[in-house]
């Protein structure tokens, strides 16, 4: 049976060392973005936000490694390199066989200044650790040269600060779940693990000195002055070569560092004729999160799988996978997006429910997978393999009709509601429990095979829509029961049945937080599109949402019920803000989203509040739905599909418009066809758009603000016709080209 996907994170509470951060861990408190980068100005919200990376993670890790790379080493916040996790195999994020760390002998303990990437799209990763005399500098790069094989490199530069010339003796500690010994003596600087495997290789000899679980190398003293540094290079081989294929290069550091940064160098983010242009920060994030999506992603029995992380969520989850799939075509990487399709519906078991890394009661992941179904084809505007896959999705229908049918003849709740069975809510919701987060994500799946069935005129769904018509029905006869007063004087849904014994916990401390688990209400909401704006669900989770906002996104939703953060479920709120309407809560909330990413650009699932004494750090990191969540909003923010409407810039705002460089897209997939738009100044203080639709059908509406950003007022279209309708424009729907104008 496949791990549950988060079953380490139940017994989060307990874990080893949960409530502390080490010393080291807090020295990377001083991290700050690249001195060249400024902080941005306000959001247009009145928070006064800036892209600054204010609340960081305190303890982070980035991945260095190719796209489509089996061999997924980490290094973190302090400069170590972390090799060796298993995978999702049940092992616990920190669960690392090898953890190697850098740096130099001496008196003062090692304070890490300062972290950073070469680019947001070269992953070279540079740390700085300084002591009063001297600073050690550590470049952590991949090489795959041919002669050579895939190798892990770290090069070590020590120079002074106070001195002309100082010596030092550079120093490694490996700590290992296996013993580590010298070999070949002779040659000096060759590291085993165990008796066979070659682990490190320096360019120095080294002696040993053994620390219990850890054992320490150094190398011989040495002499570094400003203009030449004590330099060393250390080389991790991740294919088994021997000291033989790794000896060529040893003593050029600097033409090791130059092949890898020419590899990225030519490397694109964007396939196809895909095209992005967004400036400033959000244009870094966009850059490095594609480069983060893809090296996650791994060549699995014939195909690409788009996986969340590197570590305790490296494998394919129908969920987060759905959202990879979607900033995959968005990326441009069509026919990879096609591939993680297959992959998802590979699968399908012979009952017809599909079940990846979650193998229990997550009834979910099969209206999951039939909603990725009909957005992949949307997309691509290819509904041949939706055609295909028809007697699938029937037998994945019926599975869900079975469940019901089982919760009914069971009773309880679930079945006295006639929804499906309880089953693990996940998002913080352990434990298989009578909730709301399957149902909701079925609701969303079945509405989206049955409109795409009566669309394309298809039959054999007639026994789906009935089934999507009454589990619909059943479900709002249910929420009306379940809805809640929130302290505040609103009402809301929580995701949790009223019955649930958790509500009357003797202990308040142990007692449900309102918003834990609504993540699966927010995709409902969008890109679901299961509620109309005004029902009171939506208005509930909207006042929920803002009520339990703190340090700029809502907190506590997920498995850190007290004083933690689930980060990229903020982008999931941020959605349904844009959707229903309200742009500025949406920038901050996404700018709140950004903040809360290392300075490398990428997220831990969930991290502590800044002052929490209770919380800790929970799952993977980089986690790659967050890095597809940003790339979604951000195309988002320009064209958003809702149902049969394009609303165009419906997220751009003053915060967007002050950096006054153009924003871009081209060929950007939609359900409408390829879209391209231009927005830039006109050098007289207004702004123009430039808008161009290929092939697909026509939306219902396409809509424009009337006002963009503070103080520009739509002023005309050419090319199209147009009307207003309240704050917006409407542009004549069948017209594939035309330019509008917005004038101070």
């Amino acid at each position: 049976m496949a791990t549950n996907r988060r079953k380490f994170l139940q017994d989060v509470g307990t874990m080893a060392g949960a409530a502390a951060v080490s010393n080291a861990d807090a020295a990377t408190s001083a991290l700050a973005p690249p001195e060249e980068k400024k902080a941005q100005p306000a959001t247009g919200s009145g928070s006064g936000a800036a892209i600054d990376f204010r609340y960081a993670p305190l303890s982070h890790q980035t991945a260095f490694c190719f796209p489509d790379d089996p061999h997924k080493s980490l290094v973190s916040g302090r400069g170590e390199l972390l090799c060796g996790h298993p995978g999702s195999d049940g092992k616990g994020l920190r669960f690392f066989p090898e953890v190697v760390r850098f740096s130099v002998a001496g008196m003062e303990t090692d304070r890490v200044v300062k972290q950073s990437l070469e680019s947001p799209g070269v992953p070279i990763v540079h740390t700085r650790i300084e002591r009063p005399e001297g600073s050690v500098d550590l470049t952590t790069f991949a090489t795959n040269l041919p002669e050579e094989g895939r190798v892990d490199n770290v090069i070590l530069d020590v120079v002074p600060k106070t001195r002309h010339s100082t010596h030092a003796v550079a120093q490694v500690v490996i700590r290992s779940d296996n013993p580590t010994k010298l070999s070949e003596p002779e040659r000096g600087g060759a590291v085993n693990i165990g008796d066979a495997r070659l682990f490190m290789l320096a360019d120095a000899p080294l002696t040993a000195e053994d620390c219990g679980n850890e054992k320490l190398y150094r190398l011989a003293s040495g002499v570094a002055t400003p203009h030449s540094p004590l330099r060393h290079l250390f080389r991790f081989p991740q294919e088994g070569q021997g000291v033989e294929k790794l000896q060529a290069n040893l003593h050029q550091p600097e033409q090791l560092l130059g092949a890898a940064r020419q590899y990225w160098k030519d490397w694109k983010p964007y396939g196809g004729a895909v095209g992005w242009n967004y400036p400033g920060r959000q244009g870094e994030f966009l850059q490095a999160c594609a480069r983060n999506i893809l090296q996650a992603r791994e060549l699995k029995q014939g195909r690409l799988n788009f996986q969340v992380g590197p570590t305790v969520y490296r494998g394919l989850w129908v969920v987060d996978g759905n959202f990879l799939l979607e900033a995959a075509r968005y990326l441009g990487y069509d026919a990879e997006a096609q591939q993680g399709l297959e992959a998802t519906w590979g699968w399908q078991r012979a009952d017809g429910g599909v079940f990846a890394a979650v193998q229990i009661e997550h009834w979910k992941d099969t209206g999951i997978a039939m909603f990725s179904l009909v957005r992949q084809a949307e997309l691509s505007q290819d509904w041949s393999y939706f055609r295909q896959m028809q007697p699938n999705v029937l037998r994945a229908v019926k599975f869900l009709m079975n469940l019901q049918e089982k919760a009914q003849r069971d009773g309880g709740t679930m079945g006295h509601y006639g929804l499906l069975p309880p089953g693990f809510g996940d998002g913080g919701l352990g434990g298989i429990r009578s909730e709301f987060t399957n149902t909701l994500w079925v609701l969303a799946g079945l509405k989206a095979v049955t409109g795409a069935a009566a669309w394309l005129g298809m039959n054999g769904f007639e026994e789906t829509e009935k089934f999507y018509q009454q589990l619909r029905a059943s479900f709002f006869v249910a929420a009306r029961e379940e809805m809640r007063q929130h302290p505040k004087g609103f009402s809301y849904l929580p995701m949790l049945m009223k019955d649930d014994p958790q509500w009357s916990a003797a202990d308040e401390w142990d007692r449900p937080r309102p918003q834990i688990a609504q993540w699966a209400l927010s995709h409902a909401i969008y890109p679901g599109l299961v509620f109309e704006l005004n029902h009171p669900v939506v208005k509930g989770h909207i006042a929920l949402m803002q009520a339990c906002t703190q340090e700029d996104v809502p907190a506590e939703t997920g498995w850190l019920p007290h004083e933690g953060l689930w980060n990229y479920n903020a982008a999931f709120v941020a959605h349904a803000y844009l959707w229903a309407g309200l742009p500025d809560w949406a920038r901050r909330t996404f700018i709140g989203f950004l903040n809360h990413a290392s300075p490398l650009y990428c997220w831990r699932e969930e991290q502590p509040l800044r002052g929490s004494l209770a919380s800790d750090y929970v799952g993977d990191m980089p986690h790659n739905w967050a890095s597809a969540e940003c790339v979604i909003f951000l195309r988002h923010m320009l064209a958003l599909e809702d149902g049969s409407a394009l609303r165009l810039l419906e997220g751009i705002g003053e915060f967007e418009l002050s950096a006054g460089r153009p924003i871009q897209i081209a060929e950007s997939p939609t359900r409408f066809g390829r879209v391209s738009m231009d927005l830039e100044p006109t050098g007289s203080g207004g702004w123009r758009l430039s808008f161009k639709r290929g092939k697909g059908p026509n939306p219902g509406t396409v809509a424009l603000p009337g006002k963009l950003g503070s103080g520009l007022t739509f002023a005309d279209v050419k090319g199209a016709s147009f009307h207003p309708v309240g704050a917006k424009v409407m542009v004549q729907p069948d017209s594939l080209a035309w330019e509008a104008v917005w004038k101070a």
